[in-house]
């Protein structure tokens, strides 16, 4: 083990490449001896497809030092439906007339993020803080979903800080009730969910901490050699920039490198490829800027991904 977890994003739009990017890097780590876990938070999975081997929401040993995950949204969002719940029950037993279902939709109102999100947070604070990983690479949700995810961590612990607030208010109306009615006896009673409120927080600040240092996370974007791609990955490293979250380099991936002479659009579209790399070079000129060829088909097996880990920046500690 080194000690801490080093982690590494890779983000961008969808159907750029990020899965394959993380695949690769999570076996060119492992080939080291280094412990590492690749997890896939895009609802979109492909992670199974690239490894060729079925995942699940837990940790599969895909070869020695390497396991891979693949993120399950609707269980991880149970753990945030039972804080709801929580509170649910706290309101009614200080005699606030209302349901589930409306104090629900109170704790979700305006949360800025669906349930992928929150399960790559909550699964970022859990498997950074697992001893048994060396490296933890996520192949991330698209450009609109991973702004959100890091845009989550501030914004659950305010809301979290005021939740905790009202249900302290609460809870201590309803032991006085108690108490007033029950006598001895109400300390008898009572939730088993205190903890609730304070571990989630905990969490998210622990996510956002690890996010945010420089010496244990890298971010990566995947994108692809079109204008558009160019402008969207300029506003998402401006936007991690602003959220302290290091970007150390850019993969151009699907670049046309070796056109055929005897085709006429071949070449003109890798000469408009080389024109669009360029771009990006001017475009983040402090940054490190790599390509990956246009591949015939999908990237798929150990084999495949250990030559594109080749061309990938190197991630050997």
């Amino acid at each position: 083990m080194t000690g801490v977890t080093q982690c590494l994003f890779y983000g961008g739009k969808g159907g750029v490449g990020k899965t394959t990017c993380a695949a690769a890097t999570a076996l060119d780590i492992a080939a080291t001896g280094t412990e590492t876990l690749v997890v896939s938070t895009d609802p979109a999975h492909s992670l199974s497809d690239s490894l060729e081997t079925p995942l699940s929401g837990e940790p599969t040993e895909i070869r020695e030092s390497l396991h891979a995950v693949e993120v399950d949204p609707e269980t991880q969002a149970k753990r945030y439906e039972n804080v709801a719940k929580a509170l649910a029950a706290d309101l009614r037993a200080a005699g606030i007339s209302l349901d589930e279902t409306e104090v629900e939709r109170i704790f979700a109102a305006g949360t800025p993020a669906g349930g992928d999100e929150l399960a790559a947070l909550d699964l970022l604070a859990e498997y950074t803080a697992d001893d048994r990983w060396d490296s933890v690479v996520f192949d991330t949700a698209p450009t609109g979903h991973t702004l959100r995810l890091f845009d989550l961590p501030e914004f659950m612990g305010l809301a979290l800080e005021t939740t905790e607030s009202l249900r302290g208010q609460v809870r201590r109306l309803a032991n006085s009730a108690r108490a007033m009615t029950l006598g001895p006896l109400s300390a008898m009673t009572g939730s088993s969910d205190d903890g609730d409120l304070a571990e989630m927080r905990a969490r998210m600040e622990r996510a956002l901490a690890v996010i945010t240092d420089e010496e244990r996370t890298a971010f990566r974007v995947v994108l692809i050699p079109e204008r558009m791609a160019i402008t969207e990955s300029e506003r998402l490293v401006e936007k991690l920039a602003e959220a302290d979250v290091a970007v150390d380099s850019l993969v151009v991936n699907k670049v046309l490198e070796d056109a055929n002479e005897d085709c006429s659009r071949c070449r003109r579209q890798q000469q408009r490829h080389e024109q669009r790399v360029a771009e990006i070079r001017e475009t983040f000129p402090d940054r490190e800027v790599t390509t990956l060829p246009e591949a015939d088909g999908e990237i798929q097996g150990i084999d495949a991904l250990e030559t594109l880990a080749a061309r990938l920046p190197d991630t050997r500690k």
